[in-house]
């Protein structure tokens, strides 16, 4: 640079750009975040090249081939992105774009992707309540598929732990982020193939927690194809409570969180053991009122076998004879006469109820207690009030 009249700088042109250059990295920061969509993506000699735009302005951006296959996300034509960059300017064409370090997709993308995925597999009938398979009532054995090690997988065992140590867990790491979907799949895959020899009664894919852009390799057609074709029932917990991916749709039971869908496979053992406590005290209570009314039976069928022994019977007999003979005694005609009364008889020997019908010197016959004597009749003197 040389002096000019009147206090002007003079550059040449390599100058100029080395001090635009070096203002550049002076006055800005040295990493930021960059709200954009990719237009034009290329790759060009190992680089992806693209234009970054928003509704006014552009900006040319690259990723390096050696940040290139760090990536868990490569952005295609018209994708809402978030990027985290670097400003390269070239002093020898005074080019200014943005040196990609990061990038991942924005919300809206994300959203714009689960939406034309659910289009094209709802009318297959993929999120129809109706092909929900219902979760086993107390397994044995699950899978759980999700990343090792993680706070997610931490929570998830203590939960299984807490609720019912009894099931086992096989556990099947995987990646949760990135494009992943291939490596889900095959994880999937050869769980169910080993599902009868491990006895794996239900599938759980879990993810922790994080922003919704992160779950998006959960909102894949093929890994939704691939639930839907699982043998056994799948549960996901991904993400948090707001958070809906494809997978959870397709999923036979869609939890808020890992640590819910843990409780939705798994019963609660202190539940359980109150039930059974609860049915125990029920079952003695049926079994004392069982052996209660038995007792009561048993005790009937003595009292009936006592009645029925001979000596009872006779012991019965012997006092109905007896009241029958007193019964006799007391109806007996003996009975009177040992009272004083006395019996009269005519000369046929039937027994004289009325003086109607006697006769002066018929011959009478008059029965005592103690013997009887032969009269005649004398008089006949009718009672007054005799009609």
């Amino acid at each position: 640079m040389s002096d000019a009249s009147g206090g002007i700088p003079r550059y040449s042109i390599s100058e100029l750009n080395q001090a635009i250059g070096s203002l550049l990295e002076r006055g800005f920061a040295p990493r930021f975040l960059l709200d954009a969509t990719v237009s034009r993506p290329q790759l060009k000699k190992g680089h992806l090249w693209l234009t970054l735009v928003d509704e006014q302005a552009s900006i040319s951006g690259v990723v390096w081939a050696s940040q290139l296959s760090r990536l868990s996300y490569v952005p295609e034509e018209g994708d809402g992105v978030v990027v985290v960059g670097k400003l390269n300017f070239w002093a020898s064409r005074a080019t200014l774009s943005v040196q990609v370090l990061d990038i991942r997709p924005s919300l809206s993308s994300v959203l714009r992707q689960f939406e034309r995925v659910r289009e094209r597999l709802e009318p297959e009938g993929l999120f129809e309540p109706a092909r929900k398979r219902p979760l086993p009532e107390l397994p044995e054995a699950l899978a759980v598929l999700t990343s090792v090690p993680s706070s997610a997988l931490a929570d998830l065992l203590r939960t299984a732990a807490e609720r019912w140590p009894a099931a086992r867990l096989v556990v099947v790491p995987i990646p949760v982020q990135g494009p992943v979907e291939a490596q889900i799949c095959s994880a999937l895959e050869a769980t169910w193939n080993q599902a009868g020899a491990l006895g794996i009664e239900a599938i759980l894919l879990a993810r922790g927690g994080g922003s919704r852009e992160d779950l998006a390799v959960f909102d894949g057609e093929d890994l939704a194809r691939c639930l839907a074709r699982c043998p056994l029932p799948v549960v996901t917990g991904l993400g948090h409570e707001d958070d809906t991916t494809i997978a959870d749709l397709v999923a036979d039971y869609r939890a808020a969180t890992p640590t819910a869908a843990m409780v939705a496979l798994l019963p609660d053992r202190r539940a359980a053991v109150a039930q059974l406590q609860q049915l125990r005290h029920h079952l003695g209570q049926v079994v004392q009122l069982r052996l209660t009314g038995e007792r009561q039976q048993l005790q009937q069928k003595l009292q009936r076998l006592a009645d029925l022994h001979p000596r009872q019977l006779v012991a019965e007999r012997r006092r109905d004879l007896q009241q029958a003979l007193a019964l006799l005694r007391a109806l007996s005609p003996q009975h009177l006469l040992d009272r004083g009364f006395s019996l009269v008889r005519d000369e046929q020997g039937q027994l004289v109820r009325s003086v109607q019908g006697l006769k002066r010197g018929q011959p009478l016959l008059v029965q005592f207690a103690d013997g009887q004597v032969s009269t005649d009749v004398r008089e006949i003197q009718p009672s007054p009030a005799a009609p």
